[in-house]
């Protein structure tokens, strides 16, 4: 349910449970952030999704049974937003619930025109991950994450870029080669030099 992909110095996880809307298991989440927490050999680690939808969060039955408040939402993210190397998140699709946690973290989101963008934690009587709501408001803003995780508002990928969630908007057919223009200088770059600009920006 878990792909992954070594080409060289870039890497790539890729979500695929079509079938359930990429809907993620704490097994699934477990696999990424041991994926991530790998990762320090990387120059470039991105995370996408197969099919129509990145992620639409929680496997529902998991989630009843305690996935919404585990702790392996906040160490898979926090393993990215570790990562020394450039991260990209290449939403395919719909970025639901606790799935925005692992997207916020990477540096850079590219998404498809048709997506959708929502975290129903209000409506849901849950918690955002500690840092989410964080990320969330340092990209968006206060207002506009609390429109998202207070108001319950479902944004399009055309506001998601206005308001700073998502860096750019690509055809789905043209993702990934976007995805590996935009490593291009990354992967021709010392890991050293990487995160030397890494940690200039912040």
């Amino acid at each position: 349910m878990i792909r992954f992909d070594q080409e060289g110095d870039l890497w790539i996880a890729t979500i695929d449970r079509q079938e359930k809307a990429n809907s993620l298991t704490e097994e699934m989440l477990t696999q990424l952030a041991e994926f991530a927490e790998s990762a320090t050999a990387a120059k470039v680690f991105v995370i996408t999704g197969a099919g129509k939808v990145f992620s639409a969060g929680a496997d529902l039955d998991e989630a009843r049974a305690g996935l919404a408040t585990s702790p392996v939402w906040e160490r898979l993210s926090g393993a990215i937003a570790a990562l020394p190397c450039m991260t990209i998140a290449a939403l395919n699709g719909t970025l639901a619930g606790g799935a925005f946690g692992m997207a916020l973290a990477c540096d850079l989101r590219i998404s498809v025109p048709t997506a959708k963008f929502f975290y129903p934690v209000m409506k849901l009587g849950f918690l955002p991950q500690p840092s989410d709501p964080k990320r969330m408001a340092a990209l968006l803003g206060p207002s506009r994450a609390k429109l998202i995780l207070m108001g319950g508002q479902k944004i399009t990928a055309d506001e998601a870029l206005s308001f700073g969630l998502v860096d750019r908007l690509v055809e789905v057919d043209n993702l990934m080669s976007m995805v590996r223009e935009i490593a291009t200088d990354a992967l021709e770059a010392k890991p050293s030099h990487i995160a030397g600009i890494k940690g200039l920006v912040g």
